[in-house]
């Protein structure tokens, strides 16, 4: 189950890159599992290892501190391809919390959204400012459905008010119906 998401304060990660696709953050091969825990190890692992699964002491991502960097900044395009909830799961599993981009793809936002990452379309002007200032310490706040950049440019978004919900309760669609059965059942006595 996904932990609460209400406000989260962090530094950004920003791979400042267009299109990266759901291949590119968790390849194919790595999709034989249903479940989501060891996923993070393998967020984005054609970039963080060679040949032989060492990792690459070269590559940012293989010494970040997710525990001060949770936000990741992404260039336009983040997420496309092909439909799999292993990408945000592995994102999350790695210890991101949110992702940041100019454009998402629908279907990967869906599916981030339904499992405890927060996808957030920035406009051009806030994105610009996040992508040439990495590092950078910002604040999201997603009952306000607002993020504060200090110094820069801070900016409102929207979220479906469905995913909203269950990110700020820290459940999935199906931990919603499980907790709301007996209300189900209720009305479908009556209903019948």
């Amino acid at each position: 189950m996904p932990e609460r998401f209400t406000t989260l304060t962090s530094r950004t990660f920003v791979i400042d890159q267009e299109d990266i696709d759901t291949d590119q953050i968790i390849p194919a091969r790595f999709l034989t599992t249903t479940s989501r825990d060891g996923l993070g190890d393998k967020a984005f692992h054609d970039w963080r290892y060679d040949s032989d699964g060492k990792p690459l002491e070269t590559v940012a991502l293989n010494a970040l501190d997710t525990e001060t960097h949770r936000i990741l900044v992404a260039g336009r395009n983040f997420g496309c391809g092909s439909s799999r909830e292993h990408a945000p799961w592995a994102l999350h599993d790695f210890g991101f919390r949110a992702v940041i981009s100019s454009e998402i793809a629908d279907i990967f936002r869906s599916n981030a959204a339904k499992n405890g990452l927060l996808p957030i379309l920035a406009p051009k002007e806030a994105h610009d400012w996040l992508l040439a200032h990495p590092d950078v310490e910002i604040t999201v706040d997603l009952a306000a459905q607002r993020v504060e950049m200090g110094n820069g440019p801070g900016f409102d978004f929207t979220i479906e008010p469905f995913a909203r919900h269950c990110l700020m309760e820290g459940t999935d669609p199906l931990g919603f119906l499980t907790a709301n059965e007996d209300a189900i059942t209720a009305y479908e006595t009556q209903t019948a």
